[in-house]
Order: C-alpha cells, then sequence, then structure tokens
C-alpha cells in the first residue's frame, strides 16, 4: 500500500516459524455484496476496525453485487485508507485475482492474461502501485495449475505485487507452487465449526514452512448463529466477559502465530470487538475445553512428535482406501480372519465420523487390533483415524487399494445386483442409499476420482501399501461372454426410417449375419 512499486525479484520468502507475527485482519467482501450495503458506513466499519488493531484488510476484484459492479470492494477499500489517519505502514493489503463475475455468477479464469489484466486493474482501483499480497481466488479446471502461478510469478518480478498468495488449495498444490515461486500466505475456511483445513494438512504444512494461514469465515460464515448457541463457547466467553464469537476468533489467534483470521464485520461495534479479541488471553482450561470441542485445533498446537506413537508399539490400526466398489471388503475380511475388529459403514450405517467413535470406543477398551475399510479420498478423513489411534498410542497404516473405475463399477454392480436381485433404477438407487450404503450410482466414484488425494507418509501413517486390484473369478460364475465393438450397422430400418422402433421394422443389411454369427462362433 506504499507509495511506490516492488523491487523486482523480492518480496515473498520461506520463513522461519519465528518471523511470521499474530495477526487480526478484516475481510471486506459483505460490505460490497450485501443487498443492502451503505458505502459510507462500510467505510467507517473499515476504519474502526483499523482503529481497533486489524492490521489486514481483504479484499477481491468480484466482491460486488455483479459483473457491471466489479471492483467495488476494491475501491471502498482505498477510500476507507485514504482517510484514515492512522500508519498505512501497519497495514496489509490483500487482493485476489482469478475469478470472473459473469452475470452474477462466480466463474474461474485462471489464465495468465486475465490475471495480468486484473491485478493492473486492482493496482489503479486500490490506488497502489504494488499491492502486498495478490492471490490467486480459485483453481481454474480449464487452466493449468502451474500456468496461473507462474502468471503470479511474473506479476511479482515486474514489481506489481510484494508477495504470492493462493486460496482453497490442498497441500500437494502449496508444495507445486513452491516450486514456481515463494508462497506467503494461503487462504482457507477454518472456524470452530469448520476443521476441514486443519484436518487436511493444509494448516500443519502453513505452520511449518513459515507459511501465514488467512482463516476466513472464522466465525462460521452463514452458521455464525451456531456459534452463538454454542455451550463450550457461551461458558469461556462468560469467564472473560466476553461473546461467544470472540471467543471463537481468539481460539484461532492461540492454535498459532501464523493463523490470521479476518471476520466480516459489517457493523462499527463488530469492527470495535477486534480489540477485545486481540485482548483476550486463553488459559489452558479454556484450551482443553476447546480441544474437546474441535479436536482438531490440537493439530497446530501439541507437536507431531507428542502426538505420535512409536511404529513398533503395541497395536495396528488399519485403514483400507480406495473407490466405492474398488474390494476393499475383501482385504477387511482377511484382516478379520486374523482376529481384527472391523468398522465398516456398509455394515453399521450412519455416517463415516461415527466409526472414529466406535474405534475411540474400541480402543479404550483394550482392543488394539482394527480394519477401517472405507472409501477415505482425502487427508481429511484419514486424519481422523490417525489421530484416534495416536490418542491410544497405536499407530496407523494405510492400504490403498488402487482399482481402476471400470473394475469398481463391474463391483458395484455384481454387489447391488446380488442384494436387489436385480440392477435397480436411478430412483430406487436414491431412495434405498438413503439407509443402505451399497446403493450408489456412478457420481459417487467420478465424485471419489474428483477428491482423491493420494496417501502420502506426512500425513503419519506408519506405512502405506499400494495394492493393484486383480479380479477373482466367481466359483458361480460358468458361462462366459464376450462384448465386441463393431465399426458398423447391424441393423436398419426396413421402411426407410431413421431407426427401426420395433421389431417388426428391422432389417438386417446383407452379410452383418454372418459376421455375428462368425464373432460368437
Amino acid at each position: 500500500t506504499r507509495a511506490g512499486g516492488c523491487t523486482p525479484g523480492t518480496g515473498a520468502r520461506s520463513v522461519a516459524r519465528h518471523d511470521v507475527k499474530r495477526m487480526l485482519g478484516l475481510g471486506c467482501m459483505r460490505l460490497s455484496t450485501a443487498p443492502t450495503r451503505d458505502d459510507d458506513r462500510s467505510v467507517a466499519v473499515i476504519r474502526a476496525a483499523l482503529d481497533a488493531g486489524a492490521t489486514l484488510l481483504d479484499t477481491a476484484d468480484v466482491y460486488a453485487h455483479g459483473e457491471g459492479d466489479v471492483g467495488h470492494n476494491e475501491a471502498l477499500v482505498a477510500r476507507a485508507l485514504r482517510g484514515w489517519t492512522g500508519d498505512r505502514n501497519t497495514i496489509r493489503l490483500a487482493t485476489k485475482g482469478g475469478l470472473r463475475r459473469v452475470g452474477r455468477r462466480w466463474t474461474p479464469d485462471g489464465r495468465a492474461t486475465h490475471l495480468r489484466a486484473a491485478c493492473l486493474a486492482s493496482c489503479r482501483r486500490l490506488e497502489v502501485e504494488c499491492i502486498d499480497l495478490y492471490q490467486l481466488h480459485a483453481v481454474d479446471p480449464r487452466t493449468s495449475f502451474e500456468t496461473s502461478v507462474r502468471a503470479l510469478a511474473g506479476l511479482r518480478e515486474d514489481g506489481l505485487i510484494r508477495d504470492v498468495g493462493l486460496c482453497n488449495v490442498t497441500v500437494s498444490q502449496i508444495e507445486a507452487a513452491r516450486a514456481i515461486v515463494p508462497i506467503a500466505a494461503v487462504q482457507v475456511s477454518v472456524s470452530v465449526i469448520d476443521a476441514e483445513n486443519l484436518r487436511n494438512g493444509v494448516a500443519e504444512y502453513c505452520r511449518d514452512h513459515g507459511i501465514r494461514l488467512i482463516a476466513y469465515r472464522p466465525l462460521g460464515g452463514e452458521r455464525i448463529a451456531k456459534i452463538a448457541r454454542d455451550r463450550v463457547l457461551g461458558r469461556i466467553a462468560t469467564r472473560h466477559d466476553a461473546s461467544p464469537h470472540e471467543i471463537a476468533l481468539a481460539w484461532l489467534l492461540d492454535l498459532d502465530p501464523a493463523v490470521a483470521p479476518i471476520p466480516g464485520a459489517t457493523s462499527i461495534d463488530s469492527a470495535r470487538s477486534i480489540a477485545r479479541v486481540l485482548a483476550l488471553a486463553l488459559t489452558d482450561d479454556d484450551r482443553a475445553a476447546l480441544d474437546a470441542r474441535v479436536p482438531g485445533g490440537r493439530l497446530l498446537r501439541v507437536p507431531r512428535a507428542r502426538r505420535r506413537p512409536p511404529d513398533d508399539a503395541d497395536g495396528d490400526v488399519v485403514l483400507v482406501m480406495g473407490m466405492p466398489g474398488a474390494g476393499k471388503s475383501t482385504i477387511a475380511r482377511e484382516l478379520v480372519s486374523r482376529g481384527y475388529g472391523r468398522l465398516n459403514r456398509d455394515e453399521r450405517g450412519g455416517r463415516v465420523a461415527d466409526l472414529v467413535t466406535a474405534l475411540d470406543e474400541g480402543l479404550a477398551q483394550g482392543r488394539r487390533r482394527w480394519v477401517l475399510d472405507n472409501t477415505y479420498p482425502n487427508r481429511s478423513a484419514r486424519n481422523e483415524v490417525i489421530e484416534c489411534a495416536w490418542r491410544h498410542g497405536v499407530p496407523a497404516r494405510c492400504l490403498w487399494v488402487d482399482a481402476d473405475i471400470a473394475d469398481a463399477q463391474i463391483n458395484a454392480i455384481t454387489r447391488l445386483i446380488r442384494a436387489h436381485g436385480r440392477l435397480p433404477t436411478p430412483e430406487e438407487l436414491r431412495e434405498r442409499g438413503r439407509e443402505d450404503p451399497r446403493y450408489f450410482g456412478p457420481d459417487a466414484q467420478f465424485r471419489w476420482v474428483r477428491q482423491h488425494e493420494p496417501p502420502v507418509a506426512d500425513e503419519g501413517f506408519a506405512s502405506i501399501e499400494r495394492i493393484p486390484f486383480e479380479r477373482r473369478e466367481s466359483a458361480s460364475a460358468t458361462a462366459k461372454a464376450i462384448v465386441f465393438e463393431l465399426d458398423d450397422v447391424l441393423c436398419v430400418s426396413a421402411r426407410g426410417d431413421a431407426v427401426a422402433l420395433s421389431p417388426d421394422d428391422v432389417a438386417v443389411p446383407d452379410g452383418r449375419a454372418e459376421v455375428v454369427a462368425g464373432l460368437r462362433a
């Protein structure tokens, strides 16, 4: 935000943990997207937040009512800063590019040409020559991720931005980006009611590599009322003469200096509460209560060396993962025959998260050998199993059944016919699938492919074994069939219509029947 451009080739770097200072910011989006926005009031809110101690302002070019309003939020922030009497050198200004507004819709656009044009426009609206932190707003599935990151690296090299940031990315994407340019910040959703990015490794990775973790929706976004009703937060708030929302923000700040919450205050009173949050000091009793309420928080506060048992410790929790229908049950049954307890959603029903509760109870009762065969497509789902095992001093290992989607579909169809007597209709799949996990359509398997993060050692597994799928012939399968794909027309309409729509209209051209008969023989 300061006058003068950035020096080319300087700026973001991978800093040591002690270089990351505690920071609380303001997410400015709703000041422009609210249907009843008031620009004068919004400017007053931004200045109140700065006066209260906020040192990060987060905006984006697309924070607006729609396509014809793009840039509204950035211009609003510039206006607020222009008339603010505080020290501008203490404020870090962050904006984003990589989305378009098409009407009222948000559409990713990670092309280099778009990012450069968007960055230049942001500089003009923010009234700066160099943007402190410029973030890739979304990963564009139609553009190579590396292409988008290289575009940001070029903006940094040209002195238009000081630091590069990413939004809503995985650990592997952060690593891929860091191979191109230093990454200073990662912005993801984190709150007491959304621990996904604590579980999926992103928060730990940022902490360990000195990357600022900007926590958007730190009060739950549309679920903010849930925080006000939370009994644990309410009890702690009463002890500190604070609100539950202030305790929720203080908890994020307390997790690690790398975490920077950006609450989206829209009133002056809410903005002023930033000062109260910064003054709050949680006690050990508070942390213990919050750990029980949000176990994912321990992943940042308690070093892994203190959580992880030795790989040769007594006991064994085996996580068998793979897409629906990959053949995990066969492996699980083999382990059960060797004395392992089995936790499987197909057998028990309910949610996959409920299996972790059952695992916790089983380990507490002294049974230390378990197998959990479920899909577990990503790090977040697997982390709950690992951490549960570790709490009881038991190592966890992973068996990854790596099946091709075609094989998995054959398995799923065979299982459905065995359970249902025939292949269910789509309506029957939806109806039965509400209670029976065996009933799912192909969309579940394609969704798994989209969500899949291959297991890696730094998740905490004692070992990872990749098991290629191998089809085993059923003893009852005595008939054989071969499917041929023929690049030819086998039948036509005898009446000369486009297609034959009834048996009495079918005509087989000369020679076609002989071809099929030969293949059958």
